[in-house]
């Protein structure tokens, strides 16, 4: 394969910029214009939207037909990237330096050269595409927040932002299917949570809905990526020993939705983030991948990542971002919850979780005497689940 994947750079949001101006007209009062001009620019950006999902979408059924064996037209789907996607693409990369365009464009091409097998530019395609929805999600909310007094505007980002969940929506419910989970509903309850607090003007909660639905996509990710029995470092493993075609696709999905988690693994333990990258790396033979060792990394990199976010609460207490960073530390932990029941045991793994819980309720309540003496608790476990997982 001649094909060189180029890494990612790390980048935990995307932003993306919607303009849209609409032309004054002569007679009007000012306020009358400024309605006018927020009504166009509301329709031109769903329009966008739509453009985006449907490029998408028209983009990986052309790719698909490559599963059938039959022939993939690379010259339209480079059309609809370029055209309706790379824009946007683009305008993420330049922001926080990135190669998302460049590796989509280098995948289409060597599919199109044949130096790449359609089925696994697909999966690049999609998956890096959904990466991007779901980052572009991400900077609605951002949006909300930095708009937080302007309720026409807030509710406009909320929408747009359900509209780019919805394209990430079907991969949520596949992991919900493969392991009994029921991610699909708690992502709704935390953009109800956030709807709520919207209509009653507290930010807070819209914070702490915000990152429900934020940890709980991005534990999609790592059940796809890492998670034992479903996840592609194991399937591909298991591919690799009557079917390396397989494999190597699967590989390329794993490595595809990597990109939305490892910024995280990358900040709060780089060896680990790394070592799973590599072996997610189309160039390394799927023969070779280690599923256990990459399980194991995740579960260590995921524990070390919510140990910061702990060590955050306490910094911030008394503050919004206390229970926000608390909040995280427990998501976190729900999301290598069923592999900590492995390293540490059922019963540990039940009492971490209610411990992580009762914590969070001290940090809101801003009761640091309990808070002080859960914390040490949490910071043992997940220690020990750092070293179980060697």
């Amino acid at each position: 394969m001649t094909f060189k994947l180029k890494v990612l750079s790390a980048a935990a949001v995307a932003s993306l910029l919607f303009a849209g101006c609409a032309k004054e007209e002569p007679k009007k009062s000012e306020a009358q214009d400024k309605k006018t001009e927020q009504s166009a620019k509301k329709e031109e950006t769903k329009q966008q939207e739509v453009d985006f999902v449907q490029a998408y979408k028209e983009g990986v059924a052309e790719l698909e037909k490559a599963k059938a064996g039959e022939e993939v037209d690379f010259d339209k789907v480079t059309k609809l990237y370029k055209d309706k996607l790379q824009p946007l693409v683009q305008k993420r990369d330049g922001e926080f330096n990135e190669q998302i365009d460049q590796t989509i464009t280098a995948a289409l091409e060597a599919g199109k050269k044949k130096e790449m097998e359609p089925m696994v530019v697909k999966q690049l395609f999609d998956k890096l595409m959904q990466k991007e929805f779901f980052q572009s999600m991400r900077h609605e909310f951002k949006e909300i927040d930095t708009n937080w007094d302007k309720k026409d505007v807030v509710k406009k980002e909320m929408d747009e932002a359900l509209a780019f969940y919805k394209v990430v929506e079907g991969t949520v419910g596949k992991r919900d299917t493969a392991y009994g989970t029921q991610m699909a509903s708690q992502i709704q309850g935390g953009f109800d949570e956030m709807q709520a607090a919207i209509d009653k003007d507290d930010k807070l909660a819209f914070a702490l809905g915000k990152q429900v639905v934020d940890k709980t996509i991005m534990k999609t990710f790592y059940l796809a990526t890492g998670g034992v029995p479903h996840g592609y470092a194991t399937k591909m493993v298991e591919a690799a020993k009557t079917d390396e075609k397989t494999a190597k696709i699967e590989q390329a999905e794993g490595w595809a939705f990597y990109q939305a988690i490892y910024p995280y693994i990358k900040k709060a333990t780089p060896e680990d983030a790394d070592f799973i990258l590599k072996q997610f790396d189309l160039k390394t033979d799927v023969k070779t991948v280690d599923a256990k060792a990459v399980n194991q990394a995740f579960v260590r990199g995921f524990s070390k990542v919510a140990l910061g976010e702990y060590k955050e609460s306490q910094e911030n207490f008394g503050k919004d971002k206390g229970p926000i960073t608390a909040l995280e530390g427990a998501l976190f932990i729900n999301i290598i919850e069923s592999d900590l029941k492995t390293v540490l045991g059922e019963q540990e793994t039940v009492e971490l979780t209610k411990t992580a819980q009762s914590y969070l309720e001290a940090v809101k309540a801003k009761k640091k005497e309990d808070a002080d003496k859960l914390l040490p608790q949490l910071e043992a476990a997940l220690n020990k689940a750092v070293e179980a997982a060697k």
